[in-house]
């Protein structure tokens, strides 16, 4: 029985090493999956930030234009101013 118990804890230990290499190859993929997971959402995020941030541009135009309008009689005026220099 000496024989057979000193190769069964070194069977246990064989046993108990490929366990932990396995769940350690599991824990891996699991992570990886989960990295690529949260960059694909920050990325996504960051694209929707910039079209917020686009719209929000678009906005202030828009809100500048119809709120007031003397900014575009200057513009006009200049134009104009142009027009008889060349």
């Amino acid at each position: 029985m000496d024989g057979h118990n000193a190769e069964d804890p070194k069977q246990s230990t064989a046993d108990m090493t490929a366990f932990v290499q396995n769940l350690l190859q599991q824990m891996q993929s699991r992570f990886l999956a989960m990295s690529e997971s949260i960059i694909t959402k920050i990325d996504e995020m960051g694209k929707r930030i910039d079209e917020l941030e686009h719209s929000i541009n678009d906005l202030k135009v828009e809100m500048s234009v119809e709120g007031s309008p003397s900014p575009s009689a200057p513009v006009k005026q200049k134009e104009e101013a142009k027009t008889p220099d060349d």
